[in-house]
């Protein structure tokens, strides 16, 4: 298993993790490659994907 948590958040809680405003996520989230998943009709984001997904963009 990849590192990080397997945790599901909800899009507030998403944005809260990547600190922006939840509109922004929600407007963004598909144009900056964000994986998601769909449970039903809600949308959920897997923690450590956003972790990898930051990783990979955090300018050095």
């Amino acid at each position: 298993m990849r590192g990080g948590s397997n945790r599901l958040l909800t899009p507030p809680q998403t944005a809260e993790f990547l600190a922006v405003p939840l509109s922004t996520l929600y407007s963004q989230w598909r144009r900056w490659g964000l994986p998601a998943y769909r449970v039903g009709r809600h949308l959920r984001f897997r923690e450590r994907d956003l972790e990898a997904w930051l990783n990979r963009h955090i300018v050095r």
